[in-house]
């Protein structure tokens, strides 16, 4: 699509008009604020393409950024602005790409942005989940690249990974990830940038979710809240989409609660969306707990929630529904506190204790630490071969960790528990080394036990694990603030090998357990 040449008048007058860059928002309780004092209401949109639904990533591993493609911003800022859009959602980023024009664009025109720190290849897997090395890097790099950009509000360190009871653990690598995300901002002594959890509306474990990132030490617990929630179709009220429960629970909340995304699109479809909710939104009583909402989306995708329709050659198209979102969004005129007179008083929820439906402890995984991972790398004896491809790794650790499961005992992570392995933070590889190294000793060194079909090789250790073990006692601590403990623990989830489950399924393969995976 190419702009006109008003739009690009109202670009530049834009431009001119906020001049420098956006001054940063800020959080204080249960509110955010501009720096002037005045309370910042999302008035949002999701904006990426094949996010799938529910902002679920697809099977796909490749992605498009969103933020990186400047004739895509162009064409799209325009209509942003037209929904009187105040930030974006953005689902995944390349942090090695340029984000620049992009960024820039959107700051001239007002328009912040939440950013989730994944991508669909790597992220945090609810059917087997793991908080590592890679993991973290990656993590990392997002932060360094929009810590840039003074309308990043933050970031979100997972989105709807538990959606149930059976894998309610997951929300522990979560809690780590936010913990560990928050120290490394705070370590780069960047200024403020939440990172939050982005959760769906499941009705069996909801209210355990927003109490579990919520509780424990501020070091530990989330910036802030997302609720993906598509209750309100077409034009119900409080009480039938729920909203009235929703505003009961999270009136004490002790930080900022907003819709991450909202739009349902029953019965009909997105051509059918009224966006009654969204006048309901910013009315006075749900503006005194949710600090506004993301509509999702903006792409029409499969799913059928779409405010536009991109076309083959580039071009956009308006649905039924960009109509009717532009008219009840211009309408709403959330009222709020000044941050003077806000005296927030409300504390952190406690945490949810762990039991049938509910099975993550407040203790949390270790933090990834890279030269701990290394350090036992190199003290191996026995190591993956150089050849190794990443899916062969489950036939490896089904094999050592079948025959005798101490042997896996360093890499292993309990969520009921709360007792991780030392080494349960490195990476797949790293975590297959420690294995062959532990069956190749145990086996006195014999060279039968270190071949697996030529899948693993010998190497000149370099180091002791005992150098390595007190690195990571030093760097593990748990979300009370004490030393988490580096035991030897067995249970799932194990390891993630690419995109396998395998410590799920080696769990049940090595104790007999039936395990239900949704």
């Amino acid at each position: 699509m190419v702009l006109s040449s008003f739009s690009l008048s109202l670009l530049a007058l834009a431009g001119s008009a906020l001049g420098a860059d956006l001054p940063s928002i800020q959080m204080k309780g249960s509110k955010f604020f501009y720096p002037n004092g005045t309370q910042f209401f999302f008035k949002g949109i999701a904006y990426q393409q094949q996010t799938g639904a529910a902002g679920s990533t697809p099977s796909n591993s490749s992605y498009i950024d969103p933020l990186a493609d400047t004739t895509r911003c162009k064409a799209d800022v325009p209509n942003l602005v037209a929904l009187k859009t105040n930030a974006i959602r953005v689902y995944a980023i390349d942090p090695t790409k340029d984000h620049s024009t992009c960024m820039k664009l959107l700051s001239d025109n007002g328009i912040y942005v939440v950013a989730d720190l994944g991508e669909p290849s790597l992220s945090i897997n609810r059917d087997d989940p793991s908080w590592d090395t890679d993991l973290f890097a990656r993590y990392k790099k997002v932060v360094d690249e929009m810590a840039k950009y003074t309308n990043t509000i933050g970031f979100f360190a997972g989105n709807e990974v538990s959606n149930a009871n059976n894998n309610t653990g997951a929300s522990a690598y979560v809690k780590a990830a936010t913990r560990d995300t928050k120290a490394y901002i705070k370590s780069k002594n960047y200024r403020w940038m939440g990172v939050g959890y982005a959760a769906n509306d499941d009705k069996p474990i909801r209210d355990q979710i927003a109490s579990y990132f919520n509780c424990g030490p501020t070091e530990a617990s989330i910036d802030f809240f997302g609720y993906n929630i598509y209750s309100w179709c077409g034009s119900s009220n409080f009480e039938d989409s729920g909203y009235n429960r929703l505003m009961e629970f999270f009136k004490d909340y002790s930080v900022p609660m907003f819709f991450a995304e909202y739009g349902c699109n029953l019965p009909k479809g997105a051509a059918s969306r009224t966006f009654d909710e969204t006048t309901a939104l910013y009315v006075d009583n749900m503006t005194e707990v949710v600090s506004g909402g993301i509509v999702y989306e903006y792409f029409q995708e499969t799913n059928d929630y779409g405010l536009v329709k991109l076309d083959s050659d580039g071009s956009i198209s308006k649905m039924t529904d960009f109509a009717a979102l532009e008219k009840k969004i211009s309408a709403v005129n959330p009222k709020g506190v000044n941050i003077d007179s806000y005296n927030p008083t409300s504390k952190a929820k406690s945490c949810p204790s762990v039991s049938s439906t509910w099975q993550a402890n407040a203790a949390l995984p270790p933090t990834p630490n890279e030269s701990a991972c290394e350090c036992m790398f190199k003290a191996a004896a026995c190591v993956p071969a150089s050849s190794l491809e990443a899916d062969e790794y489950g036939r490896i650790f089904s094999f050592v960790c079948g025959s005798d499961s101490s042997l896996c005992s360093g890499i292993n992570g309990n969520t009921t528990t709360g007792k991780y392995g030392a080494y349960s933070m490195c990476s797949s590889r790293q975590k297959l080394a420690y294995v062959l190294d532990a069956y190749y000793k145990k086996n006195k060194n014999a060279a039968t036990a270190c071949d697996f079909k030529g899948s693993a090789a010998t190497q000149s250790a370099s180091g002791s694990r005992s150098s390595c073990d007190k690195i990571t006692s030093s760097n593990s601590t748990s979300s009370d603030g004490n030393s988490s403990s580096s035991l030897g623990v067995t249970g799932a989830p194990l390891t993630r090998v690419g995109g396998s489950a395998l410590g799920i399924y080696l769990v049940a393969a090595l104790f007999g357990v039936a395990i239900v995976v949704s």
